[in-house]
């Protein structure tokens, strides 16, 4: 499991895998979101702008990122 520290109370989605360098350009972020399947606490999770806050598990492509 991955941990990624949250600046700040929040993050979104769309924020989280740009910066975490999953795709190149946020551009891209509705594209990634329809064609892979994202888990945030046990739900799946379409939408770049769910925020994400620290204590939260997000499963992207096999991996768990724990966030703090």
């Amino acid at each position: 499991m991955e941990q990624f520290k949250i600046k700040g109370l929040f993050i979104t989605l769309g924020q989280f895998i740009k910066a975490a360098s999953i795709i190149s350009s946020g551009g891209m972020i509705k594209h990634f979101l329809c064609e892979n399947e994202i888990i945030l606490n046990g739900v799946e999770e379409k939408r770049r702008g769910k925020k994400i806050y620290p204590g939260d598990i997000l499963l992207i492509n096999g991996v768990k990122y724990l966030f703090l």
